[in-house]
């Protein structure tokens, strides 16, 4: 079979499953399984298949998976990161927009640690939105930043997404968690820009407001007490990777202990909570592990078929430079996530993607950053991005899609001149691994 006819047949054998609602996990399982059958020899195929991705399961690559999710999920239940957030609003002041900036900060370390855009989301929008729009805040000022820390989540570590995305590509999670870190503080910088100048422009959209005086005393209590504990965290798990003392998985690990630690300490650790917890991370982890299952076979099976091999051919027969190729699968991407959710495109994708920019010359972990970055963007590209979608159902009633696409468009502009810059300086994500090298 051609290697077109055998990318087709298998494509279409996923789509169908989808379309029918099975869930994508189970979607590529069956696709599969009729694959294995098909072309790798009926039974003995399908018994190959199944052992090869067990063996993708086994590997210690998916352990910081399930630990950061925990992580997250403890952050959450136990209240230490609205302790945080509450912290940094009253260390803020009177800063015009000041609320827009709290999203930003808080947001980022709330979406990081769930792995969770869609889950963050939500929670963002049902507890902030309201407030803000209670204090005169203009809606575009109150749901931007929330659909833009996606962005800085995704890249930032710990980022359980991008763990996922180095193991599916195969590529250092280490050096891609890493990676994110000076990108990701761009794309912060960025968004504090867009937000004054917003500010400035319209000093309306977030109109000033009576506060209370915190006396200096009490704003060092807040640094000490509610902020430096959890914010030492994330610090010491990216401290432990960059100077090679653990493992990513052994970060993880650090960072799980830290924030039980840390519950006990400001006593807010109760059975309930850890319970809750370790449910929701195990739902997501296998969730997760099938889709590693579910990739690791499918890519074989790309391969067997000779479908991965054909493609990387073709595409590198056309007489086009290395960066309109690049454009071309970032262009894919993002109208695969009109309409997918992220993990279902990194299934979709990387299997073909990953060994292509390994074809013309990329660097894979510079180019992860960028798969990362078109993800996040295609979620809340109007009209159809998911997140939009998420936003509408938790937003304030009378809020309409016109004004969530407004408030969502600065941050996308502001995360695609990230993509620009990258492009143009790809040793944005690139040094601190190399150095660590």
């Amino acid at each position: 079979m051609e290697w077109y006819f055998a990318l087709a047949f298998l494509l279409s054998l996923i789509l169908f499953f989808m379309a029918i609602g099975t869930p994508i996990a189970l979607a590529f399982l069956a696709a599969n399984v009729i694959g294995a059958w098909h072309f790798m020899g009926g039974q003995t195929g399908i018994l190959q298949m199944l052992n090869n991705g067990f063996g993708a399961l086994s590997s210690f690559n998916l352990v910081p998976i399930p630990l950061f999710l925990l992580m997250g999920e403890l952050f959450f239940r136990t209240g230490l990161g609205m302790k945080m957030f509450n912290a940094v609003d009253q260390l803020m002041g009177k800063v015009p927009g000041r609320l827009s900036y709290v999203t930003v900060v808080g947001g980022t370390a709330f979406s990081t640690l769930s792995g969770s855009s869609m889950g963050s989301t939500a929670l963002m929008g049902s507890l902030l939105v309201p407030e803000m729009e209670r204090r005169g805040y203009k809606k575009k000022m109150a749901i931007g930043p929330i659909l833009g820390t996606g962005g800085l989540a995704i890249i930032i570590p710990p980022s359980a997404l991008a763990v996922l995305l180095a193991t599916l590509a195969k590529v250092d999670i280490g050096a891609l968690l890493i990676a994110g870190i000076l990108p990701g503080l761009t794309l912060a910088g960025f968004y504090i820009v867009t937000i004054f100048i917003q500010t400035k422009l319209d000093p309306l959209a977030a109109p000033n407001y009576e506060l209370e005086p915190v006396p200096l005393k009490a704003k060092l209590k807040l640094i000490v007490t509610d902020i430096l504990p959890m914010l030492s965290v994330m610090v010491i798990i990216v401290a432990l990777m960059l100077i090679g003392f653990a493992t990513p998985s052994e970060a993880a690990a650090f960072g799980a202990l830290g924030v039980i630690i840390l519950a006990f300490i400001f006593r807010c650790m109760s059975w309930e909570a850890f319970k809750l917890s370790v449910t929701g991370a195990l739902k997501v982890t296998l969730m997760a592990y099938l889709i590693v299952f579910g990739s690791a076979t499918f890519s074989q099976l790309l391969g067997f078929s000779g479908a991965s091999g054909g493609l990387i051919g073709w595409a590198t027969s056309f007489d086009l430079s290395p960066i309109l190729m690049l454009l071309a699968m970032f262009a894919v991407l993002l109208v695969l996530g009109t309409f997918m959710e992220q993990i279902s495109i990194m299934m979709l994708t990387v299997p073909i993607f990953f060994p292509l920019a390994q074809a013309l010359g990329f660097d894979l972990v510079w180019f992860g950053v960028v798969v990362l970055l078109a993800l996040e963007i295609s979620f809340s590209t109007p009209p159809l991005g998911l997140l939009l979608f998420v936003m509408k159902g938790v937003a304030p009633a009378g809020t309409t899609m016109r004004e969530i696409y407004s408030a969502a468009i600065p941050y996308i502009l502001c995360s695609m001149l990230l993509v620009a810059v990258l492009i143009v300086f790809p040793s944005l994500a690139t040094w601190l691994p190399n150095m660590l090298q």
